[in-house]
């Protein structure tokens, strides 16, 4: 039986039927994870969470040590992974609070430790990244969002900025021409570290505002506050559909 993992923010406790097990802590290769791990299960589907940014939430985009993060999932026995990122919203379908899946990444981070194949070993290894997540996982939470009559979008392109900051409106114009339809700055190399370790992955992306100059005025994280909120009420559900029927 697959072990899913869900890594994000916001949203565990909302989810229906879930009973917490224990924690664990885990030092890895890599150094220490985000968060210690939360396992627990709901109607006997084993899960774990990992709290990206850290518990209180303060670890910074760049910062985050996505090696350990992922390495630690492996070591627990986690098969699949569903992150939930919040996003901004580029192109007219992304307003703030509706929910994508996205199928394709570009990534215009840099800096990060994005590899496991460090050049140590003995064997070089090129992952195929042609489909950055694991379409099988993405057909079930397209099912399980239409269980639950919530309005997605079925596909999108993901960029990944640098952050902590957010973009200038120039930035995004030249993302909108780049094919992006979603800004976040946690996809990479969340994605392809996965992919490394043949962890299946996907992502539920929660659009919190408009990108940089897409909207008048400058973003505020008051806004940013309640288009979340919203909007994580309806991965709460899109989540519990997945892990009660998919």
């Amino acid at each position: 039986m697959s072990k899913l993992a869900i890594i994000g923010g916001t949203g565990l406790s909302q989810i229906n039927g879930l009973m917490i097990t224990a924690t664990q802590a885990l030092k890895t290769p890599f150094g220490t994870p985000s968060a210690p791990f939360v396992l627990g299960s709901i109607n006997g589907k084993e899960i774990v969470f990992l709290a990206r940014h850290g518990n209180p939430h303060i670890i910074p985009p760049h910062k985050i040590n996505y090696r350990a993060n992922i390495w630690g999932l492996k070591e627990l026995g986690v098969s699949e992974i569903i992150a939930v990122a919040a996003v901004g919203g580029i192109t007219s379908a992304m307003a703030p609070a509706h929910i994508a899946i996205p199928d394709q990444i570009i990534d215009y981070s840099y800096g990060r430790e994005h590899t496991f194949f460090t050049g140590e070993s003995e064997t070089l290894t090129h992952i195929d990244f042609t489909f950055p997540y694991n379409k099988q996982m993405r057909a079930r939470l397209i099912q399980a969002s239409a269980k639950q009559n919530i309005a997605i979008s079925t596909k999108g392109i993901y960029g990944c900025t640098q952050g902590p900051r957010l973009e200038t409106a120039a930035e995004i114009n030249r993302m909108e021409r780049d094919g992006c339809d979603l800004v976040g700055m946690t996809g990479m190399p969340e994605a392809s570290l996965a992919k490394e370790l043949n962890i299946d992955y996907a992502t539920i992306a929660v659009v919190a505002n408009w990108g940089a100059g897409k909207s008048a005025g400058e973003i505020s994280m008051t806004e940013i506050e309640r288009h979340l909120e919203k909007g994580m009420t309806n991965v709460a559900q899109l989540l519990t559909s997945f892990l009660s029927c998919c």
